[in-house]
């Protein structure tokens, strides 16, 4: 079997566009995939459209060796970033091939199951209402009203940065700025009640005096994590905020560490509790699952970060249900409303729960006319092509 074409769309998802792609072989058997990456879709587009032309001829079932030489290849242009995204997509689509190609799902290609109903927590669900402290707590209550038991939002985005254009600050929060984060995340405490676990995002955006001040008040609340403190440009940062931060503050980092080399310091130093490698940009469910398994070793969970398409939550269940130190998968809860009809079967979830079907593959395909009825859109927001 030969690989003969690889088709990219590029689809308008809920806020960024997603970046889905197709392999066709010359047995007729096909495979999908996502390698969604944000702002920026353009550039990871044309990533996946290079690096999809560079596989024709190769035969698809060889997934670890097209995974390494194309790692290989385009190491040149960096280990991460939109080559990544490509490889990340492609290896998704591989997965989803050989699966199909057996008759089987793609969690048995990857060990087999531990679970086939994977517990979600909820993100984006805020999106609907002013941003007041009531408005967060209503809104958080009809998240657990629809069955899920976890949710996760970033307090601090609607104060000093994403919505402004200003960068003085130095990523700082005033007085009254902190304030209202705690107060949002009391509300939202308050509504949610205790048994729920909440996750607070800070997209390292704050910078570490206001980020470790604010870990340790909002630790008050029973946080279940307190997620990316510090970016991923230096582990010896974050080493930092672990030795100086509540020691009950749960760390969880890694939606920004490409690879099992990325992560390498961090787990050998014990600087997270928690990795959410994304699979449209660690590598694909192939290298995820490697990640999770170098995590498993030191104790760390696996809570893949996944605010994109519907092929990545597919995969990203795969993954979690093959592995034994799985917590939680990401979910975008307000989502657009073609999500599940570019796809061929919507996704199933229930009282919270992904439910992965037995079907070959990830179980869906691609449906062309639907994603081509919503185009990505191509101009720029805040800066950046969406």
């Amino acid at each position: 079997m030969k690989i003969t074409d690889v088709k990219v769309w590029l689809v308008e998802g809920v806020k960024y566009n997603w970046t889905l792609l197709k392999i066709f072989t010359d047995e007729g058997v096909t495979g999908v995939g996502e390698s969604t990456n944000w702002p920026g879709s353009p550039i990871v587009e044309a990533a996946t459209k290079h690096i999809g032309e560079r596989i024709i001829g190769m035969d698809p079932v060889n997934i670890d060796f097209i995974w390494a030489k194309l790692y290989r290849d385009l190491n040149w242009v960096g280990p991460f970033g939109a080559s990544m995204c490509a490889i990340s997509g492609i290896d998704m689509a591989l997965l989803d091939l050989k699966a199909k190609s057996l008759g089987i799902p793609c969690y048995h290609l990857l060990g087999g199951a531990f679970r086939t109903k994977i517990p979600l927590y909820a993100n984006y669900w805020f999106t609907k209402g002013d941003h007041s402290q009531d408005d967060y707590a209503r809104q958080a209550k009809e998240v657990i009203a629809s069955g899920f038991t976890g949710l996760k939002f970033d307090p601090f985005a609607h104060t000093n940065y994403f919505y402004g254009e200003d960068l003085n600050t130095n990523l700082s929060l005033s007085a009254s700025q902190q304030d209202r984060a705690y107060n949002i995340s009391k509300k939202v405490r308050e509504a949610v009640g205790p048994e729920v676990d909440i996750m607070i995002e800070t997209h390292a955006m704050l910078n570490f005096q206001v980020a470790l001040k604010m870990a340790d008040r909002l630790q008050e609340l029973d946080i279940t994590w307190y997620e990316e403190p510090v970016g991923p440009e230096n582990f010896k940062t974050l080493k930092a905020f672990r030795e100086r931060v509540n020691p009950k503050t749960t760390i969880c980092v890694g939606e920004r560490h490409y690879t099992r080399y990325g992560i390498r310091e961090v787990l050998e130093n014990n600087l997270c509790d928690i990795i959410m490698p994304d699979i449209t940009r660690c590598g694909g469910p192939s290298e995820m699952k490697r990640m999770s398994t170098m995590a498993e070793t030191y104790n760390v969970l696996l809570a893949p970060h996944n605010p994109n398409g519907p092929l990545s939550s597919l995969a990203s269940g795969h993954v979690c249900a093959s592995v034994p130190n799985f917590f939680r998968q990401e979910f975008i809860f307000n989502d657009v409303k073609w999500r599940d009809k570019v796809i061929d079967h919507p996704i199933e979830i229930e009282d919270g729960k992904l439910i992965l079907s037995d079907r070959p593959g990830l179980g869906v395909d691609l449906v062309e006319e639907e994603m081509e009825a919503h185009p990505g859109i191509r101009e720029a927001r805040d800066g950046f092509y969406v």
